[in-house]
């Protein structure tokens, strides 16, 4: 197990994560899949305090 999100789970499972943690949720892991760095989905959900 990587730990490491892919598109196809994000996808697979927008439902869930939109209902759970909200359309910006989804946005960011979309986004993070897309062009980002590798990462998990707790750093995906929670956003970094600047």
């Amino acid at each position: 197990m990587d730990g490491v999100i892919r598109g196809r789970d994000v996808l697979a499972n927008a439902r869930l994560i939109v209902a759970e943690f909200g359309l910006r949720c989804l946005l960011r892991c979309l986004r993070v899949c897309l062009m980002g760095p590798r990462t998990t989905f707790l750093d995906c959900i929670w956003e970094k305090q600047k």
